[in-house]
């Protein structure tokens, strides 16, 4: 089975460089399953229904969220009634949404988790404890697991590839938007990578305008943040997965697109 796995999209240049490159991975990758994360998808900060729907339309197949999940109050009812959209496992049970989804891909269950670190970010649950848990429900209900650890600490994602190594076929880290030089697949069978980077754009910083976030550093006042949408690039990984539900091979991708 063959994931391809999108790191954070990042406002309209981002969905729009998804849209333009989605064609080009298809025919290149043919990939069975494709997630991407979309917690920074609707001006740059949290998700809308609008927003989950252009980039399903795209070709996701699952999106994975983070800690900007419940910055629209009017996509809550989407994120409860929407099964191909999840948010951090971690999170309050009684939160809108899901912590994983299950959908077929290759003739394979695939488990999709979210699953958010807890350093610097605010979770109900540690993560090393919560995934415990989790990978203990689902029991024999899927063939293979592909977890997002959307996360602030290089340390902490390391880890918790450590932790998971041979319970799940990747541990693939999102949130600080820079892509990491560490992809590998780990001597259990678990295909890791510290951080896949962003689909949006490098001429700005981390995805914002860097005139605004210069602003912010050097005067340590509030400033507004838009969408940067020069030299936009697609990152993230593809990742095979074998029969037994772990993985044979992982590949980074980053691509520049012009829309």
């Amino acid at each position: 089975m063959r994931l391809l796995f999108i790191g954070d999209v990042v406002g309209r240049p981002g969905r729009e460089t998804l849209a333009a490159a989605m064609p080009g991975l298809r025919a290149d990758r043919m990939p069975d399953l494709v997630v991407a994360n979309g917690e920074n998808a609707a001006g740059g900060v949290g998700i809308t229904k609008e927003t989950a729907e252009e980039i399903f339309a795209a070709g996701v197949d699952v999106i994975t969220l983070g800690n900007h999940t419940y910055r629209h109050r009017e996509a809550y009812p989407f994120l409860n009634s929407e099964q191909r959209i999840v948010r951090p496992a971690n999170f309050p049970a009684q939160n809108p949404g899901r912590g994983h989804t299950i959908v077929e891909a290759a003739g394979m269950r695939v488990a999709v988790i979210n699953l958010s670190g807890q350093m610097h970010l605010q979770v109900e649950r540690n993560p090393f404890t919560a995934i415990d848990e989790l990978l203990g429900s689902l029991g024999g209900a899927a063939d293979a697991i592909v977890v997002d650890f959307h996360a602030e600490l290089t340390s902490e994602k390391v880890a918790m590839g450590w932790h998971l190594d041979g319970r799940v076929a990747a541990v693939l880290g999102t949130h600080t938007h820079v892509p990491t030089a560490d992809y590998r697949v780990l001597p259990g069978g678990t295909a890791h990578i510290t951080d896949v980077g962003m689909t949006g754009s490098r001429a700005g910083v981390i995805g914002v305008r860097r005139e605004q976030a210069l602003e912010a550093f050097r005067t340590q006042m509030p400033v507004r943040f838009d969408t940067a949408d020069e030299d936009v690039w697609l990152m993230g990984v593809a990742v095979e997965i074998g029969d037994d539900g772990l993985a044979r091979g992982i590949e980074q991708i980053l691509l520049p697109v012009s829309t």
